[in-house]
């Protein structure tokens, strides 16, 4: 069984950067889709940041230019640099990952956070 293990997570003032990791362990498939979701309080679930089986990334309109997304393949390992943070970026952070078979799809992934494999979530807080 595949799990998922987020770290990283912490308090920081706006304006500063955190580095969110999240380590695959078990089996996991060569191919996948994997990204970042956040919950605020009372909010629903967002799409931060993503990375499709072909390895093209996108990211929430609110955190491009800020957030980049990146993987280790060797390490199974999935970041997430945040730089700049705001206030409103404070949230629970979650890696997700879906296996990218012949019908797999990425836009209910996305959009719909349809995904088998859910890390346990790290908090970020950033302060004004």
């Amino acid at each position: 069984q595949l799990q998922l293990a987020e770290q990283g997570g912490g308090s920081v003032q706006a304006g500063g950067s955190l580095r969110l990791s999240c380590v695959a362990s078990g089996y996991p498939a060569e191919r996948v889709f994997m990204g970042w979701f956040r919950q605020a309080p009372g909010k629903d679930r967002e799409g931060v940041a993503g990375i499709n089986r072909n390895g093209i990334t996108n990211y929430a309109d609110s955190v491009k230019g800020r957030f980049t997304i990146s993987q280790d393949n060797a390490e199974n390992t999935l970041y997430l640099q945040m730089n700049n943070l705001k206030p409103e970026d404070t949230a629970m952070y979650y890696c997700a990952r879906e296996p990218a078979g012949p019908y797999a799809d990425y836009a209910a992934f996305w959009f719909e956070g349809k995904a088998t494999y859910w890390g346990q979530g790290t908090q970020v807080t950033v302060s004004s």
